[in-house]
């Protein structure tokens, strides 16, 4: 029941006011942590303070009031965390667990092994004490102006060193303050000179101006010119010299290290390169790791339009809808291990992923929208946490993506096809231009992603700008700089694509990383350990298509889709083919060899001629030969280099069977000279993987794949011969790198 003090009712309207005034300034603590913080369902938690709130406002007893919010705590914790029926006996033993180890981890001093369900009970505890200490500085101490300065100072902190952009917080909270200062101090007026608190002189005096004058000095401070910044931005010289400074805070810095971050709002500027090791993968082949998808664009960077939403996955089997049953798939394994140096609890995972585990009883929460997979529970120490993962690795039609029409869920568009008002129109000129030719979905996905290999555009981690407050990122880079790393390309991607009404989204992970081991712990001769560092933080693009999922695209210069594709056929090609191709490429290789020895013999003839004619002068004899032999000796051990420069000029387009194969085939001959060599009896496709594992990519893999539909197929029009040309270059570059 209501306590029943003899408490005047114009009091008490005066201390409910103040006491709202102390909430809505509370609430301006709790905005940002959506942004600088992984904190979900902040609703939620604005929900249960203005409970406590409320509570407090209406100055119900303890006997009744401590219950309540104790019931709230848990019904919350329950929504979020547990998946049994409250106050069964099941869901009692999952509590007394979480409480039994995470008070375990506080006496071993393990703060970073606290799970995610203790740390949201010890934020709503304090949500709950919060409550009453504004109730004692507004309402009981009448001392406003502390925690007012507190909040402007806290505001202001954020919006220079973080992410966060208190602009419309620091007008909220002079409104506020302003309202909250006159009422605090007519009120203290009233006691002071022991009045009731009536609607009388001093009302008029100090209320109703306050009223008039706040939507005034606001208005007139909003449009109101203002000065440039008189001080330099300290942030840029902090981030550039502290240890990891910068990390994960996108664009807020000028210098940044290299690496995965939560926040990705401000994008731009340059980054330091950092060879640490995240985890290391055991695994068949090397794939893309992903980590998270994000939906909103901004004109500066990206964010998240849904809150978080996890989910449990039982016994680890993750139900990540990706793409449809129409998908081809082939199951594989992984094992990745994660370093001390791993700077996030999250997994990592390969496209396909459908299991999770690692021995113990671990909890797997997903959201379903962003790809997220947390981890909840005892996990491992230090330098020795694991998970094996099974997943069912896609290969995309390239049939069924051109034959994909443009029918998308409401969700997909509601999401994946929103733009800013401040997008300029000739971002949306330009994807337009660019793909006016194209007859289907997916050939303007193809043309956007290849945009930026042929216009100049160039890959590049220092010197690299930041948008100012008028610019848009995507627009600062199609025009102005071309200048970039992943996530200038990626980001431009995905907004061109949106504008020509393609849903695409923004991806964010690592690369396959480096082979360091073969064959580890003697498992197969199939797995690989590749070692993955904070240099292999990568952002790359996936776009909806009806009918077949997401599809993983990659448009960075520099850098090859990691995705399987493959071209449906009107019938199974020749079971020796393969065969065949070897017996091709040992022919060309005699045929070659052959010629290259009878242009030795002339060579040598040359040089027996040119002596017998200079033996008059036995000096100018001794020259010439020693000359000739010394030329003879440098194009001997250069003629690869020579023929290569010779390669790259004549060929300037693969339109026809015949120019193909014979580049392909010289390309297998400086792979084979510089060290690569090719097994006995091992098919194109074998060797294109060794090679892609000696280079850390997978161009020879797609080089290989374009060549095999053109000579056993008869596929001699194929639309990429611009890709392959440009597939073809890179490996003999890196070859001679």
């Amino acid at each position: 029941m209501l306590e029943s003090k003899q408490i005047p009712k114009e009091s008490i309207v005066f201390s409910i006011l103040l006491y709202l005034c102390g909430f809505l300034l509370f609430w301006e603590w709790l905005r940002p942590l959506e942004v600088i913080s992984d904190t979900g369902n902040m609703t939620l938690l604005v929900l249960y303070a203005g409970f406590c709130f409320f509570l407090s406002i209406l100055r119900v007893s303890a006997w009744i009031s401590v219950p309540l919010k104790i019931a709230g705590l848990l019904f919350i914790l329950d929504g979020l965390f547990m998946q049994e029926i409250i106050t069964t006996r099941q869901w009692l033993m999952v509590f007394q667990t979480q409480l039994q180890y995470n008070t375990e981890m506080i006496m071993e001093q393990q703060w970073t092994h606290l799970t995610p369900f203790f740390r949201s009970l010890l934020f709503l505890i304090l949500l709950w004490l919060m409550s009453y200490l504004v109730h004692y500085w507004f309402v009981i101490a009448r001392r406003v102006f502390l925690f007012i300065l507190l909040t402007f100072i806290y505001i202001t902190v954020l919006d220079t060193f973080t992410a966060y952009q208190a602009d419309e917080a620091i007008v909220r909270t002079f409104i506020v303050s302003m309202f909250t200062l006159a009422l605090s101090n007519f009120s203290m007026q009233m006691d002071k000179e022991s009045l009731k608190p009536a609607y009388g002189n001093w009302f008029v005096s100090t209320v109703i101006p306050i009223i008039i004058i706040l939507p005034l000095v606001t208005i007139l401070g909003y449009f109101a010119p203002k000065a440039e910044p008189q001080w330099p931005d300290p942030v840029p010289f902090i981030t550039s010299t502290a240890d990891y400074a910068g990390f994960g805070e996108g664009g807020s810095s000028t210098t940044q290290k290299v690496g995965y971050g939560e926040d990705d709002s401000n994008l731009g500027g340059s980054f330091i390169q950092d060879n640490t090791t995240v985890f290391e993968v055991e695994a068949s082949q090397s794939h893309y790791w992903r980590i998270e998808s994000k939906d909103r664009y901004t004109g500066k960077g990206w964010e998240r339009s849904t809150e978080l939403a996890y989910q449990t996955q039982p016994n680890g089997n993750i139900d990540l809808d990706m793409h449809t049953e129409q998908v081809d798939t082939i199951q594989q394994y992984a094992s990745v291990h994660y370093t001390s140096d791993a700077n996030f609890s999250k997994v990592v995972y390969p496209y396909g992923i459908n299991n999770v585990s690692n021995g113990t009883h671990l909890n797997y929460l997903l959201d379903q929208e962003t790809g997220i997979i947390e981890v909840e529970g005892p996990e491992q120490q230090e330098g020795s946490v694991y998970f094996d993962l099974t997943y069912q690795y896609p290969s995309f039609s390239l049939n069924q993506l051109e034959a994909a029409g443009g029918d998308y869920p409401a969700p997909i568009e509601d999401l994946y096809l929103q733009l800013p008002n401040s997008l300029p129109d000739r971002v949306v000129d330009l994807a337009e231009e660019i793909t006016a030719e194209d007859q289907t979905r997916y050939d303007k996905v193809k043309t956007v992603e290849s945009y930026f290999d042929h216009n100049g555009f160039t890959y590049q981690s220092e010197d690299i700008a930041v948008p100012g407050r008028r610019e848009d990122y995507v627009d600062q880079f199609l025009f102005d700089t071309q200048v970039g790393y992943c996530d200038n390309f990626s980001t431009s991607m995905v907004v061109m694509l949106r504008s020509l009404d393609i849903p695409a989204r923004w991806v964010k992970g690592f690369t396959g990383g480096q082979i360091v081991n073969n064959n580890p712990n003697g498992v197969s001769s199939y797995y690989n350990t590749y070692q993955v560092t904070n240099n292999n933080a990568h952002s790359w693009v996936e776009v909806y298509f009806p009918g077949v999922g997401w599809v993983p695209f990659e448009p960075t210069v520099g850098f090859s889709n990691n995705a399987d594709f493959y071209q449906e056929a009107d019938a199974d090609p020749d079971s020796n083919d393969e065969q065949d191709a070897e017996e091709e490429v040992n022919a060309e290789e005699e045929e070659e060899s052959e010629q290259e020895h009878q242009e030795d013999e002339q060579a040598l003839g040359s040089e027996a001629s040119q002596d017998g004619a200079a033996l008059w002068n036995g000096y100018l004899l001794v020259g010439l030969t020693l000359g000739l032999v010394i030329i003879a000796v440098v194009l001997f051990f250069a003629r690869y280099r020579l023929l290569t420069l010779l390669f790259i000029k004549r060929y300037k387009h693969f339109n026809d069977e015949r120019s193909l194969d014979k580049a392909y085939h010289f390309l297998l001959r400086v792979l084979q000279h510089k060290g690569i060599k090719r097994k006995q009896g091992q098919t194109i496709r074998e060797y294109a993987r060794q090679v892609d594992a000696f280079f850390d990519s997978n161009q020879m893999t797609q080089l290989t794949g374009y060549y095999e539909r053109m000579i056993y197929r008869s596929d001699a029009t194929l639309h990429d011969h611009e890709k392959i040309l440009e597939l073809w270059k890179n490996l003999l570059r890196r070859a001679w790198s």
